[in-house]
């Protein structure tokens, strides 16, 4: 598990279940990953924007990759957020997951400082050329308001240990780009769930996944239907699946997705601020989604 070849099909980007104090709830989160992992999830990814990363401190942050790890036990592998927009505390944080288990690091491109591409350049190369991981790169402008540019990406996919990137710039030209030119072993995953199959038909080999959270059986459904050049079904899953695409993005996530966590019994419906829980005007359009989405899965002989 050091290679981009194990990053393939569908990653469950967490969410970190909290107690109703706000401490981390790790009987919820052992329950998940065993949950993840039986419904066939390929990776997991803790410790990232869904995981509410921003707001755990740094021994919290290594404590949830150290559960995840532990539960997992080398079934999948783990991808551990490590991000800052501070290269120093990234490699700190790299070397700190990379002890309690993590297989794979996910750094997410600086936000708040606004670096130029050759500031990317040599973020990601200081914490490639200090780790003992093989990287995911994290493009998310929506998030940091900087973009990974498709020549910045290539030309870290030169180096040994960035074997990966989660695209979520949303920008299908830019990812092609990616897919045409990047060398022999690179993995382009989607990093937005409705985009999972477009950018798996041009060539993309998965998802890391917000919704995986809800409907994991149905996403390495979707995931492995295209793989297997079965694209009617994959359509049909995505089309399935379409209205929890948007649903879960109805306020920020991962508040939606804990709200269909909490109604489910999987965990408390706690966030850290300044994440609150999803108002409910935007509730009911979420258990709407949920509602068609579990039946039409039902249809298509999936679990829920």
């Amino acid at each position: 598990m050091t290679t981009s070849h194990s990053l393939l099909g569908c990653g469950t980007a967490l969410v970190t279940p909290f107690t109703a104090n706000g401490a981390i709830d790790e009987g919820a989160l052992i329950a998940l990953v065993e949950a993840q992992l039986a419904a066939g999830i390929h990776f997991l990814v803790p410790c990232g924007s869904t995981g509410e990363a921003a707001t755990l401190a740094f021994d919290e942050h290594v404590r949830v990759v150290q559960v995840v790890a532990s539960a997992v036990n080398g079934r999948v592998p783990v991808v551990a957020g490590a991000g800052s927009n501070d290269t120093v505390k990234a490699i700190t944080m790299s070397n700190a997951v990379a002890d309690v288990g993590a297989t794979h690091l996910l750094h997410v491109s600086p936000m708040y400082n606004k670096p130029p591409q050759r500031g990317l350049l040599a973020h990601f190369r200081a914490i490639a050329d200090t780790s003992t991981l093989p990287i995911m790169l994290y493009n998310v402008p929506g998030r940091t308001g900087g973009n990974i540019d498709a020549a910045t990406t290539l030309e870290l996919a030169l180096h040994p240990r960035i074997v990966a990137i989660k695209e979520a710039s949303g920008n299908l030209t830019q990812i092609d780009d990616i897919l045409r030119l990047r060398p022999e072993g690179f993995a382009v995953l989607s990093g937005d769930d409705a985009m999972t199959l477009p950018m798996m038909a041009l060539g993309g080999e998965g998802v890391v996944s917000v919704v995986s959270n809800v409907f994991p059986a149905a996403m390495v459904a979707l995931s492995d239907a295209v793989r297997a050049g079965d694209l009617l079904r994959a359509q049909a899953v995505h089309r399935a699946l379409l209205p929890f695409f948007s649903a879960a993005f109805v306020e920020s996530n991962p508040m939606p997705a804990k709200r269909v966590l909490a109604d489910a019994g999987v965990m408390q419906n706690v966030l850290r601020l300044p994440l609150v829980p999803l108002a409910e005007d935007k509730h009911r359009v979420v258990a709407a989604a949920i509602e068609h989405v579990r039946s039409a899965l039902t249809q298509l002989a999936i679990p829920v």
